[in-house]
Protein backbone atom coordinates (compact mmCIF):
# COMPACT_ATOMS: atom_id res chain seq x y z
CA UNK A 1 0.00 0.00 0.00
CA UNK A 2 2.66 2.66 0.98
CA UNK A 3 4.52 1.87 -2.22
CA UNK A 4 1.80 2.41 -4.53
CA UNK A 5 1.52 6.12 -2.50
CA UNK A 6 5.06 6.50 -2.59
CA UNK A 7 4.99 5.87 -6.28
CA UNK A 8 2.18 8.11 -7.19
CA UNK A 9 3.90 10.98 -4.77
CA UNK A 10 0.97 10.96 -2.17
CA UNK A 11 1.54 10.72 1.58
CA UNK A 12 2.23 7.48 3.11
CA UNK A 13 2.57 5.77 6.49
CA UNK A 14 6.40 5.82 6.06
CA UNK A 15 6.33 9.65 5.21
CA UNK A 16 4.13 10.95 7.81
CA UNK A 17 6.20 8.77 10.15
CA UNK A 18 9.53 9.98 8.99
CA UNK A 19 8.08 13.57 8.73
CA UNK A 20 6.76 12.94 12.41
CA UNK A 21 10.45 12.09 13.34
CA UNK A 22 12.01 14.69 12.12
CA UNK A 23 10.14 17.26 12.95
CA UNK A 24 10.60 16.13 16.62
CA UNK A 25 14.48 16.13 16.59
CA UNK A 26 14.37 19.78 14.93
CA UNK A 27 12.16 20.71 17.73
CA UNK A 28 14.15 19.38 20.46
CA UNK A 29 17.42 21.00 18.77
CA UNK A 30 15.90 25.01 18.50
CA UNK A 31 13.04 25.64 21.42
CA UNK A 32 15.11 24.92 24.26
CA UNK A 33 17.06 27.12 26.79
CA UNK A 34 18.90 29.33 24.64
CA UNK A 35 22.78 28.39 24.91
CA UNK A 36 24.30 31.30 26.29
CA UNK A 37 27.44 29.83 27.51
CA UNK A 38 26.20 28.66 30.58
CA UNK A 39 27.93 25.23 29.86
CA UNK A 40 24.72 23.47 30.07
CA UNK A 41 24.22 19.81 28.52
CA UNK A 42 21.57 19.30 26.39
CA UNK A 43 19.39 17.11 28.82
CA UNK A 44 20.45 19.47 30.78
CA UNK A 45 18.62 22.56 28.92
CA UNK A 46 15.78 20.09 28.32
CA UNK A 47 15.03 20.10 31.72
CA UNK A 48 15.63 23.92 32.71
CA UNK A 49 12.97 24.21 29.70
CA UNK A 50 10.63 21.87 31.14
CA UNK A 51 11.48 23.48 34.72
CA UNK A 52 10.52 27.17 33.49
CA UNK A 53 7.34 26.55 31.35
CA UNK A 54 5.80 24.21 33.56
CA UNK A 55 6.24 26.17 36.83
CA UNK A 56 4.15 28.52 34.41
CA UNK A 57 1.24 26.35 35.32
CA UNK A 58 1.58 24.04 38.30
CA UNK A 59 4.77 22.75 40.80
CA UNK A 60 7.25 21.11 39.71
CA UNK A 61 8.38 18.20 41.46
CA UNK A 62 11.26 15.81 40.90
CA UNK A 63 8.86 12.84 40.09
CA UNK A 64 7.52 14.92 37.56
CA UNK A 65 10.88 15.41 35.93
CA UNK A 66 11.63 11.57 36.35
CA UNK A 67 8.25 10.58 34.93
CA UNK A 68 8.66 13.68 31.91
CA UNK A 69 11.99 11.92 30.64
CA UNK A 70 11.91 8.51 31.77
CA UNK A 71 14.89 8.40 33.63
CA UNK A 72 15.84 6.77 37.34
CA UNK A 73 15.54 8.82 39.99
CA UNK A 74 19.42 8.74 40.88
CA UNK A 75 20.07 10.55 36.96
CA UNK A 76 17.75 12.75 37.49
CA UNK A 77 19.01 13.80 41.28
CA UNK A 78 22.21 14.13 39.43
CA UNK A 79 21.21 16.60 37.17
CA UNK A 80 18.86 18.59 39.69
CA UNK A 81 21.44 18.99 41.87
CA UNK A 82 24.17 20.51 38.75
CA UNK A 83 21.50 22.61 37.80
CA UNK A 84 21.16 24.10 41.68
CA UNK A 85 24.80 24.24 41.85
CA UNK A 86 24.91 26.43 38.57
CA UNK A 87 22.48 28.77 39.94
CA UNK A 88 19.29 27.83 37.53
CA UNK A 89 16.50 25.98 40.30
CA UNK A 90 16.28 25.55 43.65
CA UNK A 91 14.14 22.80 45.80
CA UNK A 92 11.52 24.33 48.01
CA UNK A 93 9.34 22.15 51.20
CA UNK A 94 6.39 22.69 49.89
CA UNK A 95 3.39 22.77 53.16
CA UNK A 96 1.27 20.33 52.95
CA UNK A 97 4.02 17.46 52.85
CA UNK A 98 7.41 18.48 54.13
CA UNK A 99 9.02 15.80 52.76
CA UNK A 100 8.03 17.18 49.27
CA UNK A 101 10.79 19.50 47.88
CA UNK A 102 9.21 21.51 44.85
CA UNK A 103 11.57 22.37 42.29
CA UNK A 104 11.19 26.01 41.00
CA UNK A 105 13.23 27.90 38.69
CA UNK A 106 15.57 30.71 40.09
CA UNK A 107 15.34 34.89 39.15
CA UNK A 108 19.23 33.29 36.64
CA UNK A 109 16.46 30.85 34.99
CA UNK A 110 13.40 33.51 35.01
CA UNK A 111 15.50 36.20 33.59
CA UNK A 112 15.78 33.55 30.46
CA UNK A 113 11.85 32.88 30.43
CA UNK A 114 10.66 35.38 28.11
CA UNK A 115 13.63 34.37 25.59
CA UNK A 116 12.86 30.57 26.15
CA UNK A 117 9.14 31.70 25.03
CA UNK A 118 10.31 33.80 22.32
CA UNK A 119 11.88 30.87 20.51
CA UNK A 120 9.71 28.00 21.26
CA UNK A 121 6.78 30.77 19.22
CA UNK A 122 9.22 31.29 16.62
CA UNK A 123 10.14 27.66 16.27
CA UNK A 124 6.67 26.61 15.60
CA UNK A 125 5.84 29.74 13.40
CA UNK A 126 8.49 28.22 11.41
CA UNK A 127 7.65 24.68 11.48
CA UNK A 128 3.94 25.69 10.56
CA UNK A 129 5.37 27.82 7.66
CA UNK A 130 7.11 24.72 6.44
CA UNK A 131 10.44 27.00 6.79
CA UNK A 132 13.96 26.49 7.90
CA UNK A 133 14.32 22.94 7.74
CA UNK A 134 11.57 21.80 9.75
CA UNK A 135 10.42 19.95 6.75
CA UNK A 136 11.90 16.94 5.10
CA UNK A 137 13.27 18.74 1.95
CA UNK A 138 13.26 16.07 0.14
CA UNK A 139 9.64 14.99 0.59
CA UNK A 140 8.47 17.87 -2.23
CA UNK A 141 4.87 19.42 -2.23
CA UNK A 142 2.88 16.11 -2.56
CA UNK A 143 3.70 14.85 0.90
CA UNK A 144 4.51 18.37 2.54
CA UNK A 145 0.67 20.00 1.97
CA UNK A 146 -0.92 16.47 2.72
CA UNK A 147 1.47 16.00 5.76
CA UNK A 148 0.26 19.66 7.26
CA UNK A 149 -3.36 19.42 6.14
CA UNK A 150 -3.90 16.14 8.34
CA UNK A 151 -1.89 17.16 11.07
CA UNK A 152 -4.64 20.37 11.13
CA UNK A 153 -1.52 22.53 10.94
Amino acid sequence: MCTEAEKSGELCCKSAGRMVNILSNQLKRRFLVPDDGNELTMLQRHMLHFIIVGSMHQDIFQKDVEAEFQIRKSTATGILQLLEKKGFICRESVERDGRLKRVAPTEKALAMRERVMQSLRCAETQMLQGRSGYLYAGAGPNVQEPFLQGAGL
